[in-house]
């Protein structure tokens, strides 16, 4: 049986993530503050990285949850296989990656771009529980892509 987590923790981390992401748009679309945008995108990648590697009960987020949001809230009423969200994780990755290459390759726009995409998933998470990576994941899973 996989480990399961609290579907409340990815949710929290989506939020934070959708909050920094936003600021990551904000910040690209002036020239002055591009490339801190750039920057803040890489720390987000990195983020990604962590969670698909390590799952999201090791991620910062999650433990930020486990630690200070979860002891305040009742019990879930149930648990999710958290190998979908690990999976959502290395998505994100993968997406924040596009526009991290593209920031290299220094393309108009690219960093927004690709920090809009991962936004738009983080947020349908946050807001509405919907994980888009754990659907890819389940359609592959489906499809017999992956075990």
């Amino acid at each position: 049986m996989s480990k399961q987590i609290d579907p409340r923790g990815p949710r929290f981390g989506a939020a934070i993530t959708s909050v920094a992401l936003l600021v990551t748009i904000y910040l690209g679309l002036d020239n002055a503050t591009e490339n801190a945008a750039f920057w803040l995108l890489v720390a987000i990648d990195a983020l990604f990285l962590f969670g698909a590697v390590f799952g999201n009960s090791a991620h910062p987020y999650g433990l930020i949850f486990k630690k200070l949001v979860r002891p305040r809230l009742g019990a879930p009423k149930e648990l999710e296989d958290a190998t979908p969200p690990q999976f959502a994780q290395g998505v994100g990755f993968f997406v924040a990656s596009i526009g991290v290459v593209l920031g290299l390759l220094a393309v108009p726009y690219g960093v927004v771009y690709a920090a809009a995409a991962a936004f738009f998933a983080a947020f349908l998470n946050a807001a509405f529980g919907y994980c888009l990576g754990c659907q890819i994941f389940l359609g592959l899973k489906r499809l017999k892509v992956i075990r």
